[in-house]
């Protein structure tokens, strides 16, 4: 994310419930990500649960990214 998006994100976050949750929903899958690439090897389970972390921080950052457009266009 670039630092202009943090920003819009921290501004809004507190008023808009689905900002601040799809954003939390972000971190927390990076950190979750973060934490199993840091193993040397992974099972295939969390082979598994790697593919579906990715998934879901792409499908919620796509929805993070038209909310932040919103907030873009109504700053222009």
């Amino acid at each position: 994310m670039e630092q202009h998006e943090i920003e819009l994100i921290k501004k809004y976050g507190q008023k808009d419930n689905e900002l601040k949750a799809l954003w939390d929903l972000h971190a927390d899958y990076e950190q979750r990500l973060e934490k199993l690439l840091k193993k040397p090897a992974l099972t295939p389970v969390e082979e598994t649960e790697v593919r579906e972390l990715k998934k879901k921080k792409l499908a919620g950052k796509t929805k993070l990214q038209q909310l932040l457009e919103r907030y873009k266009s109504a700053e222009a």
